[in-house]
């Protein structure tokens, strides 16, 4: 008996999402989109926008949602849509024993569809996704620093906040461009890992005294980490790129009226490689997959 390939959907979100469903339908699987203006959007030919939200969940098995899933709880992130979608309504139409994903899953999300017995993955928390997404966050911050400044990352003083996934790579990338590159950390481990990989190491406690050196600083924490206790002694013409998410580790206020250069930039990988990062998600969806035993 040969095997019908499962059907997904895919809802809201920016263009990884679309990007995704062109590699799904590329091979073979069945995909119904929903969150998306035609008039914003390129959909190749066999990709069409379901007339509504329920019509999308009809024989489905597998819902893709956005990264992140919502940025206020209550609505669906959809980048190219101008209606809005409440997330009570979305998981109200997931059929019943079907598989959700999407990333930054709330626990309160979660219970809802718990309720349904909807299998509920949180694309984010798979380490995969994460480590490869630091590749396109690690250039996109990169792309942003060169837009943005009169002078060369190669032989500047560049400062990383944070040693996790992102940090990691995006300080490798800066060491290979020539930067002279300084990573900041809490953990003493980490701060000896930093070393150990040829850049200079700096403990958070003594940032206020050696922020002033740096022209660029690239922040991965997500909690307020440069005050304007700190950004009174960042250097004239000094540009901060802010990768956390929000409320971001920048008191924006403060270095407006410093007269401070911080530009906050989110989902990076959507914005300067959304091919790239949609393969990462196809790859993940399908690790998931196999590791819950279902057959794609």
């Amino acid at each position: 008996m040969k095997f019908k390939k499962r059907k997904f959907a895919i809802v809201g979100g920016d263009l990884r999402q679309i990007k995704l469903s062109q590699y799904l339908s590329k091979k073979g699987y069945e995909v119904s989109i929903f969150g998306f203006d035609k008039n914003k959007i390129e959909l190749k030919k066999n990709i069409m926008i379901s007339p509504s939200l329920k019509k999308t969940m009809e024989d489905i098995d597998i819902v893709i949602g956005p990264i992140p899933c919502s940025r206020d709880n209550t609505t669906l992130f959809t980048k190219y849509y101008e209606g809005k979608i409440l997330l009570k309504d979305l998981f109200k139409c997931i059929p019943r024993d079907k598989i959700f994903m999407a990333g930054n899953i709330t626990p309160e999300m979660k219970i809802i569809l718990d309720n349904k017995k909807v299998k509920v993955i949180d694309l984010l928390k798979r380490e995969e996704l994460a480590i490869l997404n630091a590749i396109p966050t690690g250039e996109g911050a990169i792309q942003y620093a060169m837009e943005n400044s009169d002078i060369t990352l190669n032989g500047s003083e560049c400062l990383v906040l944070g040693y996790g996934r992102c940090g990691k790579v995006l300080a490798n990338m800066l060491k290979g461009l020539g930067a002279n590159t300084t990573v900041e950390a809490r953990n003493f481990k980490d701060l000896a890992y930093i070393k150990s990989y040829g850049y200079k190491a700096l403990h958070l406690k003594d940032l206020k005294k050696h922020i002033g050196k740096f022209d660029f600083i690239f922040n991965t924490i997500p909690s307020l980490i440069l005050n304007k206790e700190i950004l009174n002694e960042i250097k004239e013409n000094a540009l901060i790129i802010d990768l956390a998410s929000k409320p971001g580790g920048v008191d924006y206020d403060a270095a407006k009226e410093l007269g401070i250069k911080a530009i906050s930039v989110l989902s990076l990988p959507g914005k300067v490689a959304p091919e790239s990062a949609a393969l990462i998600i196809y790859n993940t969806i399908f690790n998931v997959c196999a590791e819950m035993g279902v057959t794609l």
